[in-house]
């Protein structure tokens, strides 16, 4: 049982989706750290054809484990994509749960059980790995990282009103029912603008939305994906989407007012 959560329950259909570029030297422990914590989990690999190779290593070792499948993408689209077509290939399938994951080993494996256990025992529709609730953390991180990442969640679970400490983390469990009424095909965002809008959308929907702590490591090989074009995204698309909401409250109000006024 991993830390703070309930337990895995063999019997629960699961998948875990796994999105990669140039990823050849994590996708091996990542694919065998996932397999050994969760045996009855499947897992879906989405390759945006890597240079380096990644996804032929990963239908290498899908030969080996079994119950891996790895789609190949035409090339790199980003996060949001990849992630678009991993769930609606997980939703075309009979699971219970859904969860999303980074290859790049930031993503402890072993918080897995706690992750679907909580989404599994039908009292939450998402489970967050989260970094910024008592018992998360970020070891080694330098203190304008930790700031920049700290303050952005800030801002955005304040300007798109969500109850959630880590909205952009891309760890996550979802129960499959409550992603499929959320549509995430129709999406939009790439980057971790792409997490923010699922999260709006399933507060939107009356889902409950649950953290659990989880120690963030750095990768050890490979290069990060986050760009200045990821973080103005996300900006500049939670800003706009906190005005619409602001707006959307203001026009029963407005209405009323107007209606009120003498002739």
């Amino acid at each position: 049982m991993a830390r703070g959560g309930r337990s895995y329950r063999c019997g629960v259909r699961s998948v875990v989706v796994v999105p990669t570029y140039q990823e050849a030297e994590n996708i091996g422990p990542l694919l065998r750290a996932v397999r050994a914590q969760v045996p009855d989990t499947d897992i879906v690999v989405l390759d945006d054809d890597s240079p380096d190779g990644t996804g032929k290593l990963a239908e290498e070792i899908a030969d080996e484990l079994g119950r891996i499948t790895v789609l190949h993408r035409a090339g790199k689209e980003g996060l949001g994509a990849a992630y678009r077509e991993g769930f609606s290939w997980a939703l075309a399938r009979p699971y219970d749960v859904i969860v999303q994951m980074d290859c790049d080993l930031s993503h402890d494996p072993a918080e897995l059980p706690a992750l679907i256990g909580l989404v599994a025992a039908g009292e939450v529709d998402c489970a967050i790995g989260s970094r910024y609730v008592q018992g998360g953390s970020t070891p080694n991180w330098p203190l304008h990282r930790r700031m920049l990442s700290r303050y952005g969640n800030r801002y955005t679970a304040a300007v798109l009103a969500l109850p959630v400490h880590d909205v952009t983390s891309g760890y996550r469990a979802y129960r499959s029912a409550a992603l499929a009424a959320i549509h995430p095909e129709t999406t939009s965002s790439n980057g971790y603008a792409f997490m923010s809008e699922l999260a709006l959308r399933l507060v939107a929907e009356n889902g409950i939305l649950q953290e659990h702590p989880i120690t963030f490591v750095d990768r050890t090989h490979g290069a990060s994906k986050m760009s200045v074009a990821i973080m103005v995204e996300s900006l500049t698309r939670v800003t706009a989407w906190g005005l619409r909401l602001r707006l959307s409250r203001l026009q029963p109000i407005l209405a009323g007012a107007l209606r009120r006024r003498p002739a």
